[in-house]
């Protein structure tokens, strides 16, 4: 039996730019064979060469950053200015995992006694798969591909079908790099069932999603039937921002409208909803209508285009139909006058970045994920109801608080229910803080020191002295 067509469609054009084909049955059961053989001798490589191995395929990575970038642009349709700052973002992630590597990975010593050596030793598992998305390929990778190498563990890739040839560079890259054969495989499949029976092979032990809550769901389900089988998911998100009366509004609105629409608001980090004091409402509409006056829509291939396509003509009609529920439900669409939104290119699945006023709990636009350049704007009368509305949510990845008085805002932030809570910023995963979501929005962390502990078990070793004289 031949393995299905999976074939990618331009966001741009929506006409298809790539096929590839998903592996037959028999392909299929032989990938995680083929990784658990090639574990079984990578797990035996010191650490320093593991590292070493990471650090030449960064640099090749940092080094075809513009041929990534265009690739980037191409698939998912972000606008070409920015697709390379994913590269080098991920690589610098990547740099920065790899300089803690020794630490997060060292023994942890036992207590002191005369006549024993106790410590913990943490051991890799065995073949991790990793189920990554089309909307930052490399970036979110990187969060498991670096920690997972440097552990000891072999890997399976499956990309999006939306950006496919991210898990056949990094392949490349990292056999160029010295890494050996089918330590890195990859699949492409577009078949959920697939995906289900390769999460089920006795030989994977962790897998790491990053995806929505329904694909999160799927993958958990997969593997509820295993006890040896982890899951890692990192999920999404409704992230919420707080203007508080005493911020820089015309400061404060540029941030947040960025924070909002960069990647056309498909980033599972973005702003989604943003809650601002009454006293200072009004003016901070003006001068997020400003912000958004001076942006571009349009083909992501020009170099002054700021927003590009959505991903794909389904997820246009999502988000337009959030749109509509919101107004139908009486909000106001405040979006100041732009040609760019008027006139998108003809072809392509644009959204215009859309200014929302007089939004409440009530509409979808505030509750469900939206994933696109969308921002509604709530007031709201003091903190506690800021706090309050901002916590109202089945999410909890990333919120924002955005304040002169940055002792109040980190005040604040302990009492949001959100895995990272940002004072003054917003989107940003910092690579020596944890990346972890509560509540609907993941299971488990990457980043930071305690990213790596999903990728290794482990082992006591009790060793008593010989009581007996030689």
């Amino acid at each position: 039996m031949s393995g299905e067509q999976i074939t990618t469609i331009s966001p741009t054009t929506n006409k298809p730019i790539i096929d590839r084909h998903g592996p037959s049955d028999e392909e299929l059961a032989e990938i995680p064979r083929r990784s658990q053989k090639a574990f079984l001798k990578y797990r035996r490589t010191s650490l320093a060469d593991r590292k070493k191995i990471v650090s030449k395929a960064l640099q090749l990575i940092n080094e075809r950053q513009d041929e990534l970038a265009k690739e980037i642009t191409e698939q998912m349709g972000r606008p070409i200015s920015y697709s390379a700052k994913e590269v080098t973002t991920a690589v610098m992630r990547g740099e920065y995992l790899l300089k803690i590597a020794d630490k997060a990975l060292a023994d942890t010593r036992g207590e002191p006694q005369e006549g024993f050596n106790r410590y913990i030793r943490k051991v890799p598992l065995g073949p991790v798969l990793v189920l990554f998305p089309w909307n930052y390929p490399y970036l979110t990778l990187v969060n498991s591909l670096v920690p997972a190498l440097l552990s000891g563990n072999s890997i399976i890739l499956k990309p999006s079908p939306q950006t496919p040839t991210a898990a056949e560079q990094i392949q490349k890259i990292f056999i160029e790099a010295g890494l050996a054969k089918d330590v890195i495989q990859y699949f492409h499949c577009g078949d959920l069932s697939k995906v289900e029976r390769m999460v089920q092979a006795p030989e994977i032990q962790l897998v790491c999603f990053t995806g929505s809550i329904a694909g999160g769901l799927a993958v958990q389900k997969a593997a509820a039937g295993r006890v040896d089988c982890r899951v890692g998911l990192e999920l999404g998100g409704k992230d919420p921002a707080y203007v508080r009366p005493d911020v820089d509004l015309d400061w404060a609105a540029d941030e947040i409208i960025d924070g909002a629409v960069f990647n056309s608001g498909q980033s599972c980090c973005s702003i989604e909803r943003v809650y601002v004091h009454e006293s200072v409402h009004d003016d901070f509409i003006k001068a997020a209508q400003k912000v958004l006056a001076g942006y571009k829509l349009g083909n992501p291939d020009a170099k002054d285009t700021n927003i590009g396509p959505v991903v794909s003509k389904a997820a246009a009609q999502r988000i337009q139909a959030q749109i509509d529920d919101a107004i139908k439900k009486g909000a106001k669409n405040a979006t100041p006058e732009n040609k760019t939104f008027s006139s998108p290119p003809p072809e392509g699945n644009y959204i215009p970045p859309t200014l929302l006023t007089h939004v409440n709990h009530s509409m979808t636009i505030m509750r469900d994920e939206t994933f696109g350049p969308v921002v509604p704007i709530q007031s709201v009368s003091s903190d506690q109801e800021a706090i309050k509305l901002m916590n109202d949510s089945h999410f909890g990845l990333t919120a924002s608080i955005w304040t002169a008085d940055n002792a109040k805002g980190e005040a604040l932030s302990l009492e949001v229910e959100a895995g990272t809570v940002f004072v003054n910023r917003a989107d940003y995963p910092a690579p020596d803080l944890a990346w972890v979501g509560w509540k609907e929005s993941g299971r488990g962390q990457t980043l930071s020191i305690f990213g790596f502990e999903q990728f290794s078990k482990l082992k006591s070793v009790h060793v008593k002295e010989y009581p007996k004289a030689s």
